[in-house]
């Protein structure tokens, strides 16, 4: 008589004869599963991997949102959920109950792939990463106003030692990008003044950004 190991109303056989894995009944493979032997999970997913595969796209074929990277998902979560808790489920497989261990599987592999269908629909809508490129904003870059407000600081710091009028002009020319025919019309100057004025607290500025870089 073999060794068995109880679990709930269905002895699992610990001992399986030395046959090829394509010869091993049922009871035989899952006691190969259940042991953890790599030739019993081998051959699970020879017999298996098919059947697992048609049940799930039985599922999933109606919805045109799901891809054929879901269903190789949730045949990935089919095979965690045998392994987990000690491989609870596998050892609760019961025959004698009149299901088959095929059935039984395929019935698993529905279920897993209704319990990943209604994790889709909790979660919210997504959108393609690429439909990024198309979104707009009023709003300024926010690294753009940043780097305007570290600008315009740096300006006041070495504006601060102009005349009022020079930092009018500076604001008018550098700032507001104004004509030098309006510049000249605003301040009450000639446009040769403009170019001149515009020169010499341009240099000015230059020497100030240095200074301050040192």
């Amino acid at each position: 008589m073999k060794p068995s190991t109880k679990s709930g109303t269905f002895a699992i056989a610990t001992t399986t004869t030395a046959q090829e894995p394509s010869k091993w009944t049922d009871e035989e493979l899952l006691a190969k599963m259940i042991v953890s032997s790599a030739a019993g999970w081998r051959e699970f997913t020879v017999r298996y991997e098919r059947l697992i595969h048609r049940c799930i796209l039985k599922v999933t074929r109606r919805f045109s949102s799901v891809s054929a990277e879901d269903a190789r998902e949730i045949a990935a979560t089919l095979q965690l959920s045998l392994l987990a808790n000690d491989m609870h489920k596998l050892r609760s497989f019961d025959p004698e109950r009149g299901n088959r261990f095929s059935s039984w599987i395929g019935l698993l592999a529905i279920n897993c792939a209704y319990d990943y269908l209604r994790s889709l629909r909790r979660e919210p809508g997504k959108a393609c990463l690429s439909e990024a490129t198309d979104l707009a904003s009023e709003l300024p870059d926010p690294f753009e106003a940043v780097s305007q407000r570290q600008r315009a600081g740096l300006a006041q710091r070495m504006l601060a030692g102009f005349s009022d009028r020079d930092r009018t002009f500076a604001t008018l020319y550098f700032g507001e990008g104004m004509d030098p025919v309006a510049i000249a019309a605003e301040m009450n100057i000639s446009v040769k003044t403009v170019y001149s004025k515009k020169h010499k607290i341009q240099a000015r500025l230059e020497i100030a950004a240095r200074a301050n870089a040192a």
